[in-house]
């Protein structure tokens, strides 16, 4: 039996995360689990009540914020699965969720990713993923498929390949990140999970979706629909993975289209929604790629061996 360990970040946000513990405990019927939850700098240490309360999980505490990635990156070095299942603390397992993830990743040996099908929690019968289409380099953008639709069954059995795992969710085989590594921390917040996507895929993994797995997702918890902090970092982030992955070619076109058609775009939206604020972020999003080298920051591989 496959050891899975279910890998969850936690920052300033206790309660969410004691209901994604306890919706684990509730729904979940595969017993070869380790559960470990990084606390992400809270300014509140939540560890020590925890440890009292949930005494079959594991904790870890850094004192200070590491981001989505350096978070699972600390808990991925620790942990002991064949698997790491990771999710965001704003999500609910559904009965059976491991086990048909594990039955995909199982099938080929070639699979490496898989993420679940997603719902919204606040309205459980709206899909938020069900698969991404492929980048385009040329403008950063992909299509998430399914978002928004009302689930009636329209993607029942549809399981396969896809361009991206989804960050909320996501079972990768340890095998995987031995050849490929960790996340990339550089980006800290957003699109970490895409490049992680490309560089185990250059590895010769495939990604895929498993439609017969679910889970729920609080979208927007941790950051907020409309912040300066995102809009910061999907900029920031949509530049370096840029910078990380793309052809020269398709970059060089990317930064006209992002110079002369994102930029200026944004700027009247920021202006038009009352947050001339947001101005300020992206310029710093552009001047942290034009003076950051990418090379500067380590990708991290595993140190500790089952």
């Amino acid at each position: 039996m496959k050891l899975v360990s279910i890998i969850s970040v936690n920052y300033n946000q206790p309660q969410v995360t004691e209901q994604l513990l306890e919706s684990i405990y509730k729904t979940n019927t595969y017993s070869a689990i380790e559960l470990i939850v990084v606390d992400n700098g809270s300014k509140v240490n939540p560890v020590p009540y925890w440890r009292l309360k949930f005494p079959a999980v594991k904790f870890i505490r850094s004192e200070i914020n590491l981001g989505f990635a350096g978070g699972n990156n600390l808990a991925i070095k620790e942990a002991k699965g064949d698997y790491f299942f990771l999710v965001n603390n704003d999500t609910e397992f559904t009965p059976l969720l491991i086990e048909e993830l594990l039955k995909v990743a199982e099938a080929n040996p070639k699979i490496g990713m898989v993420s679940p099908k997603i719902r919204y929690f606040d309205q459980p019968d709206l899909i938020q993923y069900m698969g991404y289409t492929n980048m385009n380099y040329l403008t950063a953008r992909n299509k998430c498929i399914g978002q928004f639709e009302v689930d009636r069954g329209q993607y029942n059995g549809i399981t396969g390949p896809t361009g991206y795992i989804h960050g909320a969710a996501m079972l990768v085989k340890r095998e995987c990140i031995e050849k490929a590594g960790l996340m990339a921390e550089n980006f800290f917040l957003y699109f970490e999970e895409y490049d992680w996507c490309e560089r185990i895929k250059k590895a010769g993994y495939t990604v895929w979706v498993a439609a017969e797995a679910l889970i729920y997702h609080k979208e927007s918890v941790s950051v907020g629909k409309v912040s300066g902090l995102k809009e910061y970092y999907m900029n920031r982030n949509r530049l370096l993975f840029i910078r990380r992955n793309a052809p020269m070619l398709h970059r060089l076109v990317f930064y006209l289209y992002f110079g002369t058609i994102v930029a200026p775009r944004n700027l009247m939206k920021y202006l038009k929604s009352g947050h001339p604020d947001f101005i300020k972020c992206l310029y710093l999003a552009i001047k942290w790629n034009l003076l950051e080298n990418t090379e500067s920051f380590k990708i991290n591989y595993p140190t500790e061996k089952r």
